[in-house]
This record gives C-alpha cells, sequence and structure tokens, in this order.
C-alpha cells in the first residue's frame, strides 16, 4: 500500500481550497481538545511539584473568605515536621485601573521566599525587601507588564482594606508559573488597621520537612483546632488550588463536556467534506479500477487521503494548543491552577490520534461505497 502514497499526497491537494479549509477546522478544533485535556491533566492527573509537596495550607474551614486568629500560628509551629509556617492573605485593592488585575498578597516577608523555594530573587534584593517595610517584591511577569523597576512606586486603593498603600519595589522574581504577583508586608499592613481588624490571618502556609508527612501534620493542625471558634481545613497547595477551580462548578464534567462536543462536531464536518471527494471521483474510480487497481486499493488510497490531512489538522491543532496553554500557564489565571505544561506527550498522542480516527470513521462509509461501485457504474457516472 505504500507504493501509492506519492499519488495518495498529489490527490490531497487536488481541491486546495477545501483540503486548507478541512485542515482549518481540524487544527482549530484539535487545538480546543488540546486546551481541555492539557487542563484536565494539570487538575486531575498531575503530581504536585516537589516545591508543591512540603507546602501544606490551612484555611478557616467554613470559607476562605473566613479569617482565622494569628495565634494558631505558634501551635501550628510546635507541631513535629514542621519548617516553617507564613501568614498569608489577599489584599485586593486597585492598582491605577480596576481591569488591573494580579495577584496582591500581604505575607511575613522574610518566610515568601523560604516558603516558595521554586521563586528566585537575588540575594540584595531579597534583603532588601524583607528589610523595608513599606518595600514590595513583583514577579518578572508584572514588572514586564507594567514596565516597573527597582525603586520604582506603586499606590494601591485598598477596598478589603479601605486606604492608599504606597509601597517600593524592591524585588523582582523570577517563577516557572505565572508571575504576576506581587507580596509585600503583612505586618506594614497591621500597623495601618484599626485595633478591630488586626491579628487576624486569611491563611497559614507550612513548610513541612518531607511529602510524606504531609497527611499526619495536616491532620494534626486541623485537631488542634477541631473544638476552636474558627475551625480550620488544612489540604497540600495542590488541593488548595483546586478549591478555587471548583467555585465554578463540576469542571470535570464540564471539560469532558466540551471535549466530547468537539469531536462529535468535528466528526460531521469531516464526514461531510469527504462524502463531497468521494462523489466527484466516481468515474475517476472506474478508471483507475480499469487500469488494476483493485477495491482494497482504492479503499486504501481514500482512507490514506482522509487520515493525513487529518493527521497534518491534528499536528497543527496540537502546536497552536500549546501556545494557548502556555499563554494560560502566565496568565493572572495560572496563579489558581496547578502547573501546566504546554508541550505535554500525552495531550500530543490524544490529539494526533483522535484526528486520525476522526478522518478514517468520517470517510469509511463513502470509501467503502466507492470501491465497491461496478466498474460500468462508475464509468457513467456524471458527478
Amino acid at each position: 500500500m505504500f507504493r501509492f502514497l506519492p499519488l495518495v499526497l498529489k490527490n490531497c491537494w487536488r481541491n486546495r481550497r477545501r483540503t486548507l479549509l478541512t485542515i482549518a477546522s481540524i487544527s482549530v478544533s484539535m487545538c480546543l481538545l488540546g486546551v481541555m485535556i492539557a487542563t484536565y491533566h494539570a487538575l486531575y492527573l498531575s503530581d504536585a511539584t516537589p516545591e508543591q509537596a512540603l507546602r501544606l495550607v490551612t484555611r478557616n474551614k467554613i470559607s476562605l473568605t473566613q479569617p482565622m486568629p494569628e495565634s494558631y500560628k505558634n501551635r501550628i509551629q510546635q507541631i513535629p515536621g514542621v519548617r516553617q509556617v507564613m501568614i498569608s492573605g489577599w489584599f485586593g485593592g486597585t492598582y491605577k485601573d480596576p481591569k488591573n488585575f494580579f495577584g496582591r498578597f500581604a505575607a511575613d516577608s522574610g518566610k515568601v521566599f523560604t516558603i516558595y523555594q521554586e521563586l528566585k530573587i537575588p540575594a540584595d534584593q531579597r534583603i532588601a525587601f524583607e528589610r523595608d517595610r513599606t518595600g514590595c517584591a513583583i514577579g518578572r511577569d508584572l514588572a514586564n507588564k507594567y514596565k516597573l523597576n527597582l525603586g520604582d512606586r506603586m499606590t494601591l486603593v485598598g477596598d478589603i482594606y479601605p486606604g492608599n498603600y504606597e509601597f517600593t519595589v524592591r524585588g523582582i522574581f523570577d517563577s516557572p508559573r505565572s508571575s504576576e504577583l506581587m507580596y509585600f508586608s503583612r505586618e506594614y499592613l497591621e500597623q495601618t488597621l484599626p485595633e478591630r481588624r488586626r491579628g487576624q490571618a486569611g491563611v497559614f502556609t507550612t513548610l513541612i520537612d518531607q511529602p510524606s508527612s504531609a497527611g499526619r501534620i495536616a491532620a494534626a493542625i486541623d485537631n488542634e483546632y477541631r473544638n476552636a471558634t474558627a475551625q480550620t481545613k488544612t489540604e497540600s497547595e495542590q488541593q488548595y488550588l483546586l478549591g478555587f477551580v471548583s467555585m465554578l462548578g463540576n469542571v470535570k464534567v464540564f471539560l469532558i463536556a466540551i471535549s466530547g462536543a468537539v469531536m462529535f462536531t468535528i466528526l460531521l464536518v469531516s464526514a461531510n467534506t469527504m462524502a463531497m471527494s468521494v462523489r466527484e471521483r466516481v468515474r475517476e474510480v472506474g478508471v483507475l479500477k480499469t487500469l488494476g487497481f483493485t477495491d482494497g486499493n482504492v479503499l486504501g488510497m481514500i482512507l490514506g487521503e482522509a487520515i493525513a490531512i487529518s493527521l497534518l489538522g491534528g499536528t497543527l491543532g496540537f502546536l497552536l494548543s500549546t501556545v494557548l496553554v502556555g499563554g494560560v500557564r502566565h496568565s493572572p489565571a495560572g496563579l489558581f491552577l496547578p502547573p501546566l505544561h504546554p508541550f505535554e506527550p500525552s495531550v500530543a498522542v490524544v490529539c494526533i490520534v483522535t484526528a486520525c480516527v476522526i478522518g478514517f470513521v468520517s470517510s469509511l462509509v463513502p470509501a467503502l461505497g466507492a470501491s465497491r461501485t461496478p466498474i460500468v457504474e462508475a464509468l457513467r457516472s456524471t458527478d
């Protein structure tokens, strides 16, 4: 069958406009499918990074929006296996324009880069950030987006914490994920608040000694406050991030439904395209049979054309999906998602194999009909 490969490839381009439109439709569909699969893989199938595996997040059991007493930190720190505990909280507020969204966190500035070991910052900048009460450290993506440099001033207009807060950029860090992030001293925020609002913590992020201790330490933390007014819920950082995603609803069903709809739609489009292509070539099939081509040869050539077009569309679709996944990874939305890997071999296999299967299935019925058409009937065709 491979001896007919040049003829198969040549026939793919006999109607270039239709071929290009078919490739484009398959590419777009496989691109969307690739993004859905990559997101599903990151959310539900991927393992935590080595750094994430060493972190636990403790929040109020009722809701993420409910604070806890900062005094919980001392008892958490005493649990065997706990190396460091950092208090942090979402600040909110506005930077220049309400549309400018990025992560803004008030945290224990002396522990940010100990807890988040994957964040890389020059030693002198780290020291400057930790020593300046009004200093802030921002991610490289954020610095590039707003053209911020060391020493620049940033003013946030608070909403959760009313008032104007001025900061000086003391450090710029790099991150393997989205780095549209800003960290500043929680102590500075506390000193600006009225007495009744002080002493509250949003979350406690705990650095543990080894991943195998995570379950034991999480249970120990929650047991400490089982009878407290503000009970806690401690989970891995990956599970904590999934908590944000779950606010959108049943994301797993949503992703599966979208993927199924994409495959069904492109199958219908491909089937219609292949039926038109075969219908135009009935007489050509009769000529080929007259020259000695068997039914199997004709069937293989038509299926080969469909699979070749689908293979190219699937490959292009996967490559496009890597670009989109990379964009999501470094967008503000990437802050609330587990690490997304733009080039995931399993996603590539699924996209390309799915495209080939769609090409095969969509062309099978018209190809069988054409290959079984008697020579005389085929030559009489006026299509």
